[in-house]
């Protein structure tokens, strides 16, 4: 017989909630670097590969529970995202970072607003906010236009917060100077443009089941992991699924470079979609 001190009914709807509830779905709309996969007019051997995972739009990720729908930055290839995996309903938008592959498509939320009728929820840090209001002036000026984007803009928390029914972990990493956020949510954690991870924020991303950290190639880079770095960094915190995400062509073939890769680790590629269990509510 349950006892109603420990099994309260906020307990029993919570627990029966992720107990019948389908995962989180990650849809990867993205997982190339700022100049995307194929390069404009490179006729190098992984620009002109036929294998469909060679061809990389710039790196973007959708999370979906039951009822909730998330874009993580919107890249300049947005539109074609969304079509691509007929998004009919989006609810917010997290921003990771201000750099232009990853704000670029900013204006094509507009479309849901004219559907939904209501503001897009926009999540960003200050550093990112300002770049926002920069590039799309048009979006925060006092006088607008008829058509322009309706945007509800947010400062970012710092501790987990709730988008719908999905909580959301913040996780400050570094860019070689510029400060970028992950995220995790619930059991995976996504994080790209990153170099540098401290300790507390590693402390963010342990227990996860899965990640996503970026490995742009073989040769050490200014500001991003390369990709041995990325491998250590997932031994390092012992996540026992790992995808590498924002990949150059200077990478190689998908096929090849899976082909080096330890168990347990994988190139993403774009339209590939993972589970992760239910977080709690």
């Amino acid at each position: 017989m349950l006892q109603s001190a420990v099994y309260t009914l906020p307990f029993l709807i919570a627990y029966f909630y992720r107990m019948f509830s389908p995962p989180l779905k990650i849809t990867f709309l993205g997982t190339g670097t700022s100049s995307g996969v194929p390069m404009i007019a490179c006729s190098c051997p992984v620009c002109c590969s036929d294998d469909p995972r060679d061809n990389r739009f710039r790196s973007s990720i959708l999370v979906e529970s039951d009822t909730t729908t998330i874009v993580v930055d919107t890249t300049p290839d947005f539109r074609l995202q969304m079509l691509r995996e007929s998004v009919k309903k989006l609810d917010a938008v997290l921003f990771t970072h201000p750099h232009k592959d990853h704000i670029a498509g900013l204006d094509d939320v507009k479309a849901y607003n004219y559907f939904q009728q209501q503001p897009m929820m926009v999540y960003a840090n200050e550093l990112t906010q300002t770049a926002l209001r920069r590039e799309f002036a048009y979006v925060f000026a006092e006088q607008k236009y008829p058509g322009i984007p309706d945007i509800s803009l947010h400062e970012m928390p710092e501790e987990t917060f709730l988008i719908g029914d999905i909580p959301v972990t913040p996780i400050k990493v570094w860019h070689l100077k510029m400060p970028v956020l992950g995220f995790r949510f619930g059991t995976f954690t996504y994080i790209t443009d990153a170099n540098r991870i401290e300790d507390a924020e590693k402390e963010k991303i342990k227990g996860s089941t899965a990640m996503v950290l970026n490995a742009l190639r073989h040769e050490k880079h200014i500001s991003h992991f390369n990709l041995q770095e990325a491998i250590e960094l997932v031994h390092e915190l012992k996540v026992p699924q790992a995808y590498f995400t924002h990949i150059s062509h200077q990478l190689g073939k998908h096929a090849d470079v899976s082909a080096t890769l330890p168990q347990g680790i994988e190139l993403a590629y774009d339209q590939q979609q993972v589970f992760s269990p239910v977080p709690d509510v």
